[in-house]
């Protein structure tokens, strides 16, 4: 039976392998312009978050009573990680991660099971908790953003626009969600005095109680009759604040109208919302998401020529702002990689049609736009769109997918110089190199396999590098071995002059010596390769490490922190100033502020912060990269000499998954006043590296309290409870919301509060007169007494331990790791003279870097295994399988010298290109032992065989690796790809050359040892 020649069948079918190009180009082109686009691959945040609320709850009690409980439920949670929560007075929001290895389905189910576990334990919490309540979608990224600034116009006003314009945007069928941010909720305001009520002898909770009821939503019945049905309505609903007013209450045989003792008036929530700020305007802001699986590029069209319509209608004074696009970001970035897909594409047409000839390189240029086409058409069919992740792969296998291409016309040619027919010629390479190609290039992906199941967030952010490079080599090989065979039959012609003369000049000529020498050198030639490797394994920690790089659009993160005992006022203040600087700098483009909380998830790898009244997030957008360099610089030094209380921190877009400050250390124990002792010792570790900047606590402040101490015996003796006193205490101060005003599409509170004048200081507060059950009153102070006390407004925990962690900067130039491993002996030092409950782990930049590595490590004995038993099958004996892995090593000799002379660090995408690196390597020497193993089955010596064959496979091997080093050049100068581009040129560069002169040296010094061995054996037995 003889075996399926796919370059035979292909010759003998040319119509239909003719048909099935023209279709696949259509195909292909038509689902290149279907392919989704966004900036960065979607992965999975692996987060949620659970919140509850206990109105009134000290920090110790929501501590023990609401997050004790929820986390120790949580902790059941399956797939865990670790929890993570941050209790303030009364509130209680718990950080649930999930390990790295968690699969998109097993997060959803997880989600599920997390809100079950808690429905089941909701009973066990205090009265009065709010909650708990659930975040799951933390991870939703909102790429457009617009911010609508209002003059002349009140902030309702430019609500009701606002919320017109996200009905109309809602509508498009490629949004998914749209927050409204910075819009300040409307309430109405009751204010009175309380002396005023005590002269009055009006009972306050009896008028909150009557107004309560007159607003109440009710049914009074339906009358049946025999032709109609009539619903019977109660008046007295509040439509408005004058309705409020004109309340009437019967106080003492008399009619007062609420108007004549207390203020009502309309305003906004007190204290404010969260606010948005536009280009150092109040604003209100719409962040847009679009729906799982979008173009962004389509839905940023879409959602331009929608706003061209709104906007025309909108009133003189109402200006929409675009503050955040990540369509143009997308497109600029695709652009950008299409330009270096292109550029490579010409680099290595070139390389082909110079190495090869015309008509040899019009084959291969052929060849190359087949493949990519079919890849695209694969890439639309299995969803993976175009981003930075799957470009790049491109890019990486466009050198790699044209080795199959050229080692068919290569082979192609060398039999057609030989005399064979056209036919013979162009089955020639399946025949004898197919099997090789296929297993070299399973080799190849295997080498892959790290980058496509680690199981990681950082894996997960890759999974396309993988996919696309195993979706484009197994196309390559299609296409050489169906396609090029059939357009070698249609374009090649017999060489004129015999390729054998040349082989004892030119550059083969030259090789054939050098590889002669080094095998006559034998064992020498091996020692000071082996060395060389050697001192490159040494020279490792000589190079720089580093997660992922940052990105290289043009915004700046300026976070801007105070004391965490702040308002929400002082940081408007902070904001406002902020602003300032930044207006009318020519470096700057345009910024948006959140006060108040963090900026939206407008990029997916975001490190989204928690809303707080103490924090403010600026995102600047410079007018370039060099524009942002120098605006960094001028804010650092402002922020440092104008804003003292402020911790700022100035950074631009990280890539990757989230991380936050790049050098953190987490310091864990139950007592919080150690915890807070042993991070200031720490502080003091960290401050101590030249390199570290910006020390501080993600928190340690204690706040100041006023405790109101009850004399409970005199209370008694008046008729008043610690109940009735914090809730006259709460109306007065704070206010309580009594009822609703239901106003269009808006629900109004109705706030009962004190006038300013008695809640605004202790002094008056102290004279606050207090109702008694008979009708008369008593001031606060006579049964109660004043003082100040601290607290901790804030407790971080970690798996329920209370967690402090000392964070800090870096400085420009220098990476965290450098830092941190400068600092390990302090802090491992300070680590063992704390008491055995306490402990300092390692936290940012250098953790999740381990993290990911370590998934990667993981899956590396699943890549050996699949590589060595492609091997094992194809070379079919542990001697030859030996000395093709032996030569995978030494690309790292030129690996470290690459990224020594660029001065590139060794991140997790370096990694990734070192593990392909072995793939690329280990199928050249599979095909070169392989030609060797052809060539002693012809009756040649060991020695000779394996010079010819190294001399047969010099050109394809060294073009292939041309092609891929020059083919690498668009991306290497890239932030992102950059370290990856040089430890893959450098590592093949040198792997090659090691491959043509190692290889048959090791072969040769082995094989030929045990032939000597064989052929010496009969004779010493006779």
């Amino acid at each position: 039976m003889t075996r399926l020649n796919l370059s035979e069948w292909a010759l003998n079918h040319r119509s239909v392998v003719i048909y099935l190009m023209i279709v696949a180009v259509a195909a292909g082109v038509l689902a290149y312009n279907r392919l989704g686009r966004a900036e960065d691959p979607t992965f999975i945040i692996k987060t949620m978050v659970v919140n509850a609320v206990w109105p009134g709850a000290t920090i110790d009690d929501t501590l023990n009573q609401v997050t004790e409980r929820l986390e120790r439920t949580l902790e059941e949670t399956p797939h865990l990680d670790f929890l993570r929560s941050m209790t303030t007075p009364g509130v209680t929001t718990i950080f649930v991660n999930l390990e790295g290895s968690a699969s998109a389905a097993e997060v959803a189910d997880t989600w599920y099971q997390v809100r079950k576990s808690i429905g089941d334990m909701r009973h066990t919490l205090p009265p009065g908790t709010l909650g708990p309540f659930f975040n799951d979608e933390f991870g939703d990224t909102f790429g457009i953003i617009y911010g609508f600034t209002a003059d002349g116009f009140t902030r309702r006003e430019l609500r009701d626009y606002v919320e017109d314009v996200r009905a109309k945007l809602l509508s498009l069928p490629d949004v998914s969600q749209i927050e409204i941010l910075g819009a300040q909720d409307e309430q109405i305001f009751i204010e009175f005095s309380m002396k005023e009520l005590a002269s009055l002898g009006i009972d306050r909770s009896a008028l909150l109680a009557a107004l309560r009821a007159q607003n109440t939503v009710r049914p009074a019945g339906v009358i049946q009759t025999g032709v109609e049905t009539v619903s019977v309505r109660v008046s007295g609903n509040f439509r408005s604040e004058a309705d409020i007013a004109a309340v009437n209450f019967a106080i003492d045989g008399r009619m007062l109208r609420l108007s004549d003792i207390a203020q009502i008036r309309r305003g906004y929530v007190d204290p404010p919302q969260p606010q948005f700020r536009v280009n150092g305007e109040p604003a209100i802001g719409l962040a847009i998401a679009m729906q799982d699986g979008g173009d962004i590029l389509a839905l940023g069209d879409e959602i331009k020529e929608t706003m061209t319509v709104i906007t025309a209608d909108l009133p003189v004074g109402i200006e929409p702002v675009l503050v955040a696009d990540q369509a143009v970001t997308v497109d600029d970035a695709i652009s950008e990689f299409t330009a270096s897909l292109w550029q490579a594409v010409a680099i290595i047409l070139a390389v082909s049609f110079i190495s090869l000839g015309i008509r040899p390189g019009l084959v291969v240029a052929l060849a190359i736009p087949l493949t990519l086409v079919i890849v695209f058409l694969v890439m639309d069919v299995v969803g993976i769109d175009m981003q930075r992740i799957s470009l790049g792969a491109l890019i990486i296998a466009l050198g790699l997918l044209v080795d199959d291409a050229m080692t068919t016309t290569d082979a192609t040619l060398g039999r057609l110089a030989k005399g064979d027919g056209i036919f013979a010629a162009s089955t020639f390479a399946f025949q004898t190199y197919a099997v090789a190609m296929l297993a070299g290039t399973l080799v190849t992906i295997a080498g892959f396999v790290p980058v496509g199941f680690a199981a990681s967030s950082a894996g997960e952010y890759t999974f396309s590098l993988f996919a696309v490079v195993a979706i484009a080599l197994l196309v390559s090989w299609f296409v050489a071995v169906v396609f090029a065979p059939l357009l070698g039959a249609m374009i090649l012609t017999p060489p004129k002059e015999q390729v054998e003369a040349s082989e004892s000049g030119g550059v083969l000529g030259w090789y054939r010596r050098m590889v002669t020498r080094a095998v006559h050198a034998g064992w020498l030639t091996l020692a000071a390769i082996v060395g060389v490797f050697g001192l490159s394994v040494l020279a490792i920690p000589l190079i720089p490490n580093q997660f992922f790089p940052s990105s290289d659009r043009p915004e700046l993160l300026v976070d801007l922190t105070l004391p965490q005992n702040a308002s929400i006022q002082a940081s408007k203040v902070t904001a406002e100033r902020f602003d300032a600087l930044l207006k009318n700098d020519p470096d700057v483009d345009r910024w948006s502020t959140y006060v108040g909380r963090g900026a939206i998830r407008f990029y997916l790898p975001l490190d989204v912060q928690l809303p707080s009244n103490f924090f403010s997030q600026a995102v600047v957008v410079a007018k370039d990269v060099p524009a942002r360099d120098r605006l960094k610089k001028k804010l650092e030094d402002a922020l440092a000499n104008q804003f003292p209380s402020v911790v700022a921190r100035i950074y631009p877009l990280e890539l990757g998954p989230p991380v936050g400050w790049p050098v953190q250390y987490r310091v864990s124990g139950p007592d919080l006043s150690q915890v807070r002792e042993i991070a200031r010792q720490l502080a003091d570790v960290v401050a101590s590296d030249p390199s570290a900047e910006n020390v501080n606590f993600d928190w340690i402040e204690p706040a100041r309290e006023v405790r109101i101490k009850i004399d409970q015996d005199e209370a008694r003796l008046l008729g008043l409870s610690s109940d009735a006193l914090a809730s006259v205490l709460n109306t007065v101060i704070t206010g309580v919301p009594i009822s609703q005003v239901r106003d269009d599409i808006y629900l109004v509170d109705v706030v009962v509060r004190s006038t300013d004048e008695e809640r605004a200081s202790l002094a008056t507060l102290r004279q606050l007169p207090v109702p008694l059950p008979n009708g008369s009153t008593v001031a606060l102070s006579q049964f109660a007494t004043f003082e100040y006390t601290q607290a901790a407004p804030v407790v971080w925990r970690r798996d329920r331990v209370p967690t402090l962690t000392v964070q800090a900067d870096v400085a420009p130039g220098v990476l965290p790791e450098s830092i941190v491993t400068a600092l390990t002996p302090k802090v491992e030092e300070l680590n063992k003279t704390l008491p055995p409950a306490y402990h300092i782990a390692v936290g940012g930049t250098v953790e999740e870097s381990q993290k990911s590595q370590a998934s990667v490590i993981a899956v590396i004995p699943l890549m050996l295994l699949i590589m060595i038993t492609i091997l094992m099958f194809q070379l079919q004996s542990f001697q030859r399988l030996l000395i093709a892995l032996s030569v995978a090593p030494l690309g790292l000799i030129g690996v470290v010298g690459a990224l020594l002379v660029s001065g590139r660090p060794l991140g997790f995408v370096a990694i990734l290109g070192i593990l392909a690196l072995i793939g690329m390597i280990t199928k050249n020497a599979v095909i070169l032992i392989g030609q060797i193993e052809s060539e002693r089955a012809e009756g040649k010596p060991v020695r000779e065989a394996a010079i010819d064959a190294s001399s047969a496979r010099f050109r394809p091997i060294v073009l292939t690796a041309i092609s891929t080093i020059l083919g690498m050049i668009p991306i290497a100068p890239t932030v992102f790809w950059g370290p990856m581009a040089f430890a893959i040129m450098g590592g093949l560069l040198v792997a090659t050359v090691l491959t043509l002169i190692f290889l048959p040296t090791l072969y040769v010094t082995w094989f030929e040892r045990s032939e000597r061995t064989r052929s010496e054996t009969p004779t010493s037995a006779a």
